[in-house]
């Protein structure tokens, strides 16, 4: 990961005003929600996104005493919620739900979003961060991520290896595969995950990086099985999947879903959704059921989320410049 100074900087400065809270800004934040909240949900009904998002507006809505309604406003790999969102009203009652595309963006789209990500969009809180995964099909001569590399060196340019699309972070994780192991896998983009994975079951292609809710629903499958895993250390849903940090030290890309705020949002408002929504973790409930998704979850406040996007905006940045990652 990459960790600056500046980096640091520029997240303390994005929510440092949170912490200083007027009498007036108390009050606000006591009243709020007044009416019901939309929230924007920058992908596709019935996808793990979706479903994570939903479980914390359902959550929300019965401690809060105000609803708060899931507006599905897919597209553009997700720019089209953020730019509703960055337009919208700065008063706490139009918010964005995006995921890791949105770290994805500003390097992907350089020059050309119709807003600014770091500048429009405020931090509320991360509700969801998973490493991604690498699935093989059973009869894929390689079984282990040392194995591939060896294969790959061995044929170079012959592998194939599936995605959802240009720019996804499973892009970007085979793509710093290829970098850290000096090989060349060859990227198979997809349109949408189900065709991936059909092709995936069938032998069509041999790899996918996929992520861990998606590799959860099919571990039990004997037609695929999952090589490896990109988190720092064990996934409890994947118990016996080693990390591909075992091979190449240091390797981690993360799959995550946040809320966010058009800026000028009071910070009364983002620092008591942050802390309502902290409390929503406390309840086991809802814990085991995003367990259960592979959606693993933790405490985390305003200023630590903010730290977190610079963080992945700048990862995303220098691997898309490196593998040279465009979309024209």
């Amino acid at each position: 990961m990459i960790r600056s100074r500046s980096v640091r900087r520029r997240a303390v400065l994005a929510t440092g005003a949170a912490a200083v809270l007027s009498a007036p800004a108390i009050l606000r934040a006591q009243n709020y929600p007044s009416k019901p909240v939309r929230v924007v949900n920058a992908y596709s009904p019935g996808g793990t996104a979706d479903v994570v998002c939903r479980i914390f507006c359902a959550a929300l809505s019965t401690r809060l005493g105000q609803t708060f309604t899931v507006d599905n406003k897919p597209g553009a790999a997700g720019t089209v919620a953020a730019q509703i969102v960055a337009r919208a009203p700065h008063d706490g009652y139009t918010l964005l739900y995006d995921a890791t595309a949105h770290s994805v963006n500003p390097s992907l789209f350089a020059g050309r979003l119709p807003y600014d990500t770091q500048r429009d969009l405020l931090p509320v809180f991360l509700t969801m961060q998973t490493p991604n995964t690498l699935m093989r099909n059973s009869k894929f001569e390689a079984q282990t991520v040392a194995e591939l590399i060896e294969l790959a060196k061995k044929k170079p340019g012959a592998l194939d290896c599936a995605s959802t699309g240009v720019g996804t972070v499973q892009h970007v994780s085979l793509e710093l595969l290829n970098q850290r192991a000096g090989v060349r896998i060859n990227h198979v983009p997809y349109k949408e995950f189900g065709t991936a994975r059909n092709d995936l079951f069938a032998g069509r292609v041999p790899l996918q990086f996929s992520n861990v809710p998606g590799t959860v629903a099919v571990k039990s499958a004997s037609e695929v099985t999952c090589m490896a895993h990109t988190g720092p250390k064990p996934v409890g849903v994947l118990a016996d999947v080693p990390a591909i940090s075992g091979v190449l030290p240091g390797f981690e890309t993360w799959e995550w879903n946040g809320l966010f705020a058009p800026a000028g949002t009071d910070p009364s408002l983002i620092t008591k959704l942050n802390a309502e929504l902290n409390q929503v973790l406390k309840v086991q409930e809802t814990v085991q059921r995003l367990s259960e998704l592979g959606a693993l979850t933790r405490a985390n406040t305003v200023a630590e989320f903010a730290a977190f996007r610079e963080q992945q905006i700048a990862f995303f940045a220098e691997i898309t410049k490196t593998a040279n990652i465009r979309i024209e």
